[in-house]
């Protein structure tokens, strides 16, 4: 009775907690977007320009894969974070808030996705490339209509884990001045031994993230096409073991 009576009382909650929930919410949702918008693409170069790909540039891809996308990932998100304040500060006019925390969300969470979209075009069958180049295909039409399409559950997938990835920085930015649910975690469950409100905030970390990859597992699994052979070649195996036994019956 004392645990509820503190959660409807506790300042942090009734006050705090929907304004910087909405912020988490913000900054996962325009990082996701950029993240989508510039890795996506950049995943796609990544496999096209690699030594056997559809364009190899073996120089190109090498500096972005080495350069670019490695050491970016290899920064601790709390040091990138850090290091790019004058970067947010130039491009949203402030370093603190969620909009400038989304610069550096979306510059740690790009090439990591970029790397999952690497990795998911890679399984894509050779001979469907091949067969599509055969018949005449543009190499557009050969990425977007042969290796994205049948790369697409695993790229949702991709995206997904990548939104959960974002869940958890958004957090750390929180603690740096990016606002949200890391940033009243830290003022009130850490600085105040507030246990109440650190309760609140885990679990409605643990309900986003369990949101998103519901949602990431259903599109997934309705956009994937194998999926629905097998049901339907399941669908149609019990059809005909109905009708015999129906036979048989008879």
């Amino acid at each position: 009775m004392n645990f509820l009576d503190n959660l409807f009382e506790n300042p942090g909650i009734t006050e705090a907690l929907p304004e910087e929930f909405l912020a988490t919410l913000q900054m996962i949702g325009i990082s996701g977007f950029f993240t989508l918008m510039i890795g996506l693409p950049l995943g796609v170069f990544l496999h096209t320009s690699s030594p056997g790909g559809l364009r190899p540039m073996p120089v190109t891809n090498r500096v972005v894969s080495d350069v670019v996308v490695n050491i970016t990932r290899s920064i601790p998100f709390a040091i990138l974070m850090v290091s790019l304040i004058p970067l947010a500060r130039f491009l949203t006019g402030s370093s603190i808030g969620p909009v400038a925390a989304s610069v550096s969300l979306s510059i740690g969470a790009i090439p990591f996705f970029a790397r999952l979209v690497e990795t998911s075009l890679r399984d894509v069958t050779p001979g469907k490339i091949d067969a599509a180049l055969v018949m005449g295909s543009t190499r557009l039409q050969v990425i977007t209509k042969v290796m994205i399409a049948e790369a697409l559950p695993s790229l949702i997938a991709a995206f997904t884990t990548t939104l959960v990835t974002l869940v958890g920085y958004s957090a750390m930015a929180g603690i740096i001045g990016g606002g949200g649910l890391g940033r009243l975690a830290y003022n009130y469950g850490l600085q105040r031994f507030d246990t109440t409100v650190m309760v609140v905030i885990i679990v409605i970390i643990v309900a986003i993230v369990q949101i998103i990859q519901f949602i990431g597992d259903r599109l997934a699994q309705r956009v994937d096409h194998r999926t629905a052979a097998t049901a339907g070649a399941h669908r149609s195996r019990q059809a005909r073991r109905a009708e015999a036994a129906n036979v048989v019956g008879v």
